[in-house]
């Protein structure tokens, strides 16, 4: 018999895509999702997965590589923000077709923040690319997504695991997918990388040239202005988790761990994916730590 649950998926950039794999391994397991909430990319992957296309989303996200990111990256100098988000946005609806959230096949809500009045925005309704691309607009990174007089970033910034914000039928199991978690990665090789120089490259450095701060490579870098707020609002997002978490009682919790991935780090989607994979079966006790 399927054990029903209702399901949380936090944000955390492109650690984000460890949701799939845990969706994958509930579904294995025998888990029936009859819900979900995200924020963030905890909205993307939930929204995709109501929608009933989560498989073609894994399959394409797992070719991606460098230099697609780069092609779907439209990057710009206004001061809201480095990134449009209109081609990510298009090349998904290319994939899983645009349609109202109260016609997907499940519940599903997605949290932004509304900048300008400070609270929190739940979408349960409307157009679902509208509320993923609010949900996901992490502040500096991508530019604010404007709905009428109003302008949304990321989520995560109020509600990072919208727990309080999933609809749960009665006995259903509640299971949260956090990617911040505060544990020690998973040991890994990291592949050698071949050096690259193309007009993609040259036009971020170009940028990086202009704003007279470098986007840090590695944790030795120094704190400019981009790696300053990126660092705040890592750090207020796991406050905020942390405490959401110990206030709830929680049946099933698949923690990865905040260093496993940097939060962009969308080319490495595959092996995130399997990350979720691996932390989803230890969370249900079939595989050992």
């Amino acid at each position: 018999m399927k054990k029903n649950i209702a399901l949380v998926l936090s944000s955390g950039g492109a650690r984000g895509f460890a949701h799939i794999g845990a969706i994958k391994m509930l579904e294995q397991q025998g888990y029936n999702i009859t819900s979900v909430a995200g924020t963030s990319m905890g909205a993307l992957v939930g929204g995709i997965y109501a929608s009933g296309l989560l498989p073609q989303f894994e399959e394409w996200v797992s070719t991606i590589d460098k230099m697609e990111v780069l092609r779907l990256t439209d990057l710009t100098l206004s001061s809201r923000g480095l990134i449009k988000g209109k081609k990510i946005i298009e090349k998904i609806k290319e994939i899983v077709p645009d349609r109202n959230i109260e016609d997907l096949r499940i519940p599903f809500c997605a949290v932004a923040t509304d900048i300008l009045k400070g609270k929190e925005k739940v979408f349960t309704e409307g157009d679902l690319y509208d509320a993923i691309r609010a949900s996901i607009s992490i502040p500096t990174f991508f530019q604010p997504f404007q709905i009428g007089e109003d302008f949304y970033v990321d989520g995560g910034l109020v509600n990072p695991v919208p727990i309080n914000r999933i609809k749960r039928h009665k006995n259903d199991l509640l299971a949260i997918v956090n990617v911040n978690a505060d544990i020690p990665p998973e040991p890994k090789k990291e592949p050698e990388e071949k050096p690259a120089d193309n007009k993609y490259i040259r036009k971020i450095r170009s940028i990086q040239a202009k704003l007279a701060k470098e986007i840090p490579r590695n944790n030795k870098d120094s704190i400019g202005l981009f790696n300053l707020s990126n660092r705040s609002i890592c750090i207020m997002l796991r406050q905020i988790a942390d405490l959401t978490l110990v206030n709830h009682q929680i049946d099933i919790t698949v923690n990865i761990s905040r260093d496993s991935f940097e939060i962009y780090d969308f080319y490495k989607a595959g092996e995130i994916i399997k990350a979720g994979e691996n932390a989803t079966l230890k969370a249900l006790g079939l595989i050992r730590e």
